[in-house]
């Protein structure tokens, strides 16, 4: 399986992981800024909705436990960033509508 195949196969185990205050998923609100592999690692890194969010860790144990779900991957690390921050904007088309 070569790297893209990979990568788009952890963004739909990552589509699994769902905010619980706004029931999306945290591909489709535009919470995952990069997923990395090297051989049986993976690096996601990511943010969240608001810097204080409370589900911080029960976001991060999430995206953590689908990732190593995945046949190819043994262990993954969560980058949690600030920068670019997240907006609305960062939310797929279909997410921004259900909002709007």
């Amino acid at each position: 399986m070569n790297q893209l195949e990979l990568k788009e196969e952890i963004m739909k185990q990552l589509e699994m992981v769902i905010d619980p205050e706004l029931g999306v998923d945290v591909v489709n609100l535009g919470l995952i800024y990069d997923v990395a592999t090297e051989g049986e690692n993976a690096v996601i890194t990511m943010t969240l909705t608001t810097p204080g969010c409370p589900l911080h860790d029960t976001m991060i144990n999430g995206v953590k436990a689908a990732v190593e779900l995945h046949q190819n991957i043994k262990k993954c690390e969560v980058n949690l960033v600030w920068e670019p921050a997240w907006t609305p904007e960062r939310m797929s088309p279909k997410v921004r509508d259900m909002f709007a």
